[in-house]
């Protein structure tokens, strides 16, 4: 009897993990009130720039697309990934990104630092002075800096 008892509280508490949302924080996200998030990308490793798109990606899917605004900041040697000779995988993850309107800002003082002009880059990025400050502005605008 008590091995029974054990099973049946086991079973309901693994129940519960298994069965538990993510409760929204008010107001809920939706079209007119988007979550806002800036990711940044400051490396040329595989492993971290694709666990940031990665993460990017498992955000819009679970907020979905139109009720989030999503910014990733791409600087120092991170900005080498937007160049349109670079890795065709992550290349392609950027672009497919991209569609789904999410705004990748290059840091304009990393570019000239590292000798890379903008028509190496690929298309339809935004640009921004200083990748740090951009971030700054984007914390005050309201969104939720996310670095990984």
């Amino acid at each position: 009897m008590f091995m029974f008892k054990k099973l049946c509280l086991f079973c309901i508490c693994f129940n519960s993990f298994v069965m538990a949302e993510t409760e929204f924080a008010t107001p809920k996200p939706a079209i007119d009130n988007p979550r806002k998030i800036v990711f940044s990308i400051d490396t040329l490793d595989d492993k971290e720039v694709n666990h940031v798109i990665s993460t990017v990606n498992n955000v819009i899917k679970f907020y979905r697309p139109e009720n989030t605004e999503v910014v990733v900041v791409v600087y120092s040697q991170g900005v080498k990934i937007l160049r349109k000779d670079s890795d065709e995988h992550t290349r392609k993850r950027i672009e497919a990104l991209m569609t789904y309107d999410i705004e990748f800002v290059a840091c304009e003082n990393s570019l000239r630092t590292l000798g890379i002009k903008k028509k190496e880059l690929m298309e339809d990025l935004s640009f921004g002075t200083a990748g740090i400050v951009e971030i700054i502005e984007r914390k005050l605008q309201g969104f939720t800096y996310i670095k990984l």
